[in-house]
């Protein structure tokens, strides 16, 4: 099976490593516009292979994407990251168009492929990417609650000073500082989270999680990419090996949890045809209010890309 990942930054390389590291591929595509740049990473990485007795090939290619022909899954991690003091949707004119083109691009080559989509910011990306692909909404998706979902889960192991492999958690809404975390639905080793720790301890944490990209931010300059990179290759994996994993993932809502046309993080299982379902869980009140609070902040930046007429 070939996979696909535009953009050969940090968040694209580190999923190219990461599928690679796997060896459930037989090859792995890494594409950039600047100059040499993939094919120079591409090259690292397969050189690891003897080491890691990997047998997925890498290739990077300059902007060629007849060499991303024929994927079965694509990652598109283009786009310029977060610089201190950016917002999310700073980004969202120059990223739009960025999103547009290379979608054009990956149907164009791949037509059957799933798109993955993991550029910022992450739920109009993900509406940009599903409006130009013209595709099923069950191949275009993004990578938000994976993630969110690991920061929180680590904050919470780190906190209680257990493995975070016992650690069960469930993250709605938004990718940003809207998004809903559900301690409600947070379980370690199958014990309910509000059992082991605090209120105001969860609520700390819950907070820490919903800023957890701009800490990152203020710490290295730019957005992390390790914890995305290994998170969008999580959900590489389960399509490619039709695990029917139940993941957060931003989908396209047409009136589950009564909204229709957004993209938003909820709960789907992932399997070979991409999101096989969406699950629809009971929200509390307080919940509910989060997640309406979440689609009104999505929708004001969908907002402002349907202004610029760049779709």
């Amino acid at each position: 099976m070939k996979v696909s990942v535009i953009g050969a930054g940090n968040v694209g390389a580190t999923v190219a490593d990461v599928l690679a590291q796997g060896d459930f591929l037989k090859e792995v595509v890494l594409l950039d516009i600047k100059e040499n740049y993939a094919d120079g990473k591409a090259l690292d990485m397969w050189q690891t292979a003897p080491v890691r007795m990997s047998d997925t090939i890498l290739t990077g290619v300059t902007n060629d994407y007849s060499a991303t022909a024929n994927s079965e899954i694509v990652v598109i991690t283009s786009g310029l990251p977060r610089k201190p003091g950016m917002s999310r949707d700073d980004l969202i004119g120059t990223n739009a168009k960025i999103v547009k083109s290379v979608t054009e691009n990956v149907v164009k080559h791949s037509p059957d492929a799933i798109i993955i989509i993991v550029a910022n910011p992450l739920d109009v990306m993900s509406y940009t990417a599903f409006l130009t692909a013209k595709i099923s909404k069950n191949k275009v998706f993004g990578m938000a609650g994976i993630l969110d979902t690991a920061r929180y889960r680590a904050f919470i192991a780190t906190e209680l000073n257990v493995s975070p492999k016992d650690i069960q958690a469930l993250l709605m809404g938004g990718h940003g500082d809207t998004m809903v975390p559900l301690p409600r639905y947070t379980t370690v080793a199958g014990i309910p989270l509000t059992q082991l720790m605090a209120k105001d301890k969860i609520d700390a944490i819950v907070d820490r999680t919903k800023k957890g990209g701009g800490e990152i931010v203020k710490l290295l300059g730019t957005s992390a990419w390790y914890a995305p990179g290994a998170a969008a290759a999580q959900m590489v994996e389960a399509i490619v090996k039709d695990q029917r994993r139940i993941f957060p993932v931003c989908a396209y809502l047409d009136g589950e949890y009564g909204l229709k046309n957004v993209f938003l993080g909820v709960p789907v299982i992932l399997g070979k045809n991409g999101i096989e379902k969406i699950i629809e869980i009971e929200l509390n009140e307080e919940e509910r209010a989060d997640m309406d609070s979440s689609n009104k902040a999505v929708r004001e930046v969908m907002v402002v890309l349907d202004d610029m007429k760049i779709l």
